[in-house]
């Protein structure tokens, strides 16, 4: 296996930059998932490193090897589409086979890596089935094994669950997942859906308008977003933005008002420091809040916000309150399924201010991003 690294590439289709100046390492043996919506570059991206497309700047350097402008068989990568394109006259051990023999492996040679791959996706009572014969699953199944059983560099994977049911997606992206940690690939994974990539991805890329906007953790995206499109991208429901203001109070301590409502917010040292640090202070910021780390209390309390309950939806586990903030601005949170307030019932909201994002209003990007 090796590591992918692209240098400042750029890719050009006419007057379309699908992918704007990327700088991204995919290391050995990581899950990488590439995640943005329809048109963002993901999919150019991938096949950029498979050599499927080639750049018209920058390099794709693959186990320390250049190959920006190497033919797609010469990279040594297996790519896997969401349509999985097997040959509907051969079985399904022809199908696997396939690679091999046209690498001119010898028979036996051939049963031992088909064996093995057989084991790993638990297969073989297929192997004399035909792909009409199959279902989506198992014809998934097939043509992962004919990726594995040439033993690439690094697999590369478009959606390949995208036209599953969403039970059966949920099953495979588990086995996905375990298939990667079992063979020790390096893997880039693209998906447009956020759920796929919080549960598989070693690390995520988000892209928009191929450019690339975060790379981290899921947790670490989710919890410290680089910008508005990234905060708003993930999550379901999705974070709460509300404008506010940074302030001095009477006293020179510097506080947040929250401009909708006209209510002021303490918030903690790292917040100050951040507004202080990059000269904020009496400038418009966007204050980024997830549903849970809304506190919601059915009774008045001392510095909580009063606010109204227009729609309620139980989740089983929980619930998702929509509440009337001000006049005309609305926000969601996330409540135990035992918090269930009637629909018009007056209720009271603090945020947990340790794990808020703050945004500039002017550039959207994060304050307290590390960035």
């Amino acid at each position: 296996m090796a590591e992918i690294v692209l240098k400042n590439i750029v890719k050009r289709f006419g007057s379309l930059t699908a992918i704007n100046n990327l700088n991204l390492t995919i290391k050995e043996k990581e899950f990488l998932v590439l995640l943005g919506p329809s048109g963002c570059g993901k999919t150019t991206t991938l096949r950029c490193i498979s050599g499927l497309e080639i750049p018209d700047e920058g390099r794709i350097i693959i186990g320390g090897e250049d190959v920006t402008i190497k033919k797609a068989s010469e990279r040594d990568i297996a790519f896997v589409f969401q349509l999985y394109a097997l040959y509907p006259h051969m079985t399904v051990y022809d199908n696997i086979a396939f690679p091999l023999i046209n690498m001119k492996h010898s028979k036996k040679n051939i049963k031992e890596e088909i064996d093995n791959v057989v084991e790993i996706l638990k297969i073989k009572h297929i192997l004399n089935r035909k792909p009409r014969e199959l279902s989506g699953g198992d014809m998934q199944r097939v043509a992962l094994g004919r990726a594995i059983v040439r033993r690439p560099k690094a697999f590369l994977l478009d959606e390949p669950i995208g036209t599953l049911d969403a039970k059966f997606r949920e099953k495979m992206r588990s086995e996905l997942k375990k298939l990667h940690i079992d063979i020790g690939a390096t893997t880039a994974y693209v998906t447009h859906d956020q759920l796929e990539a919080m549960e598989m991805g070693d690390r995520i890329a988000i892209m928009n308008l191929g450019v690339l906007q975060q790379v981290g953790a899921p947790n670490e995206i989710y919890t410290n977003p680089n910008n508005l499109f990234v905060a708003n991208f993930i999550g379901s429901p999705g974070m709460n933005f509300v404008d506010c203001k940074s302030i001095k109070d009477s006293n020179g301590n510097i506080i947040l008002r929250i401009t909708e409502i006209n209510e002021n917010i303490i918030i903690t040292d790292k917040i100050k420091e951040a507004i202080v640090d990059k000269n904020l202070i009496d400038k418009d910021l966007i204050l980024g809040v997830r549903p849970e780390d809304i506190i919601l209390s059915l009774h008045s309390k001392e510095k909580y916000i009063k606010t109204k309950v227009l729609i309620l939806e139980s989740v089983g586990s929980y619930n998702i309150i929509d509440i009337n903030v001000g006049k005309d601005k609305t926000i969601k949170a996330r409540t135990a399924e035992t918090i269930s307030p009637s629909i018009g019932e007056n209720v009271y909201i603090d945020f947990d201010m340790e794990r808020v994002s703050i945004f500039n209003k002017e550039t959207g990007d994060s304050i307290l991003s590390k960035k």
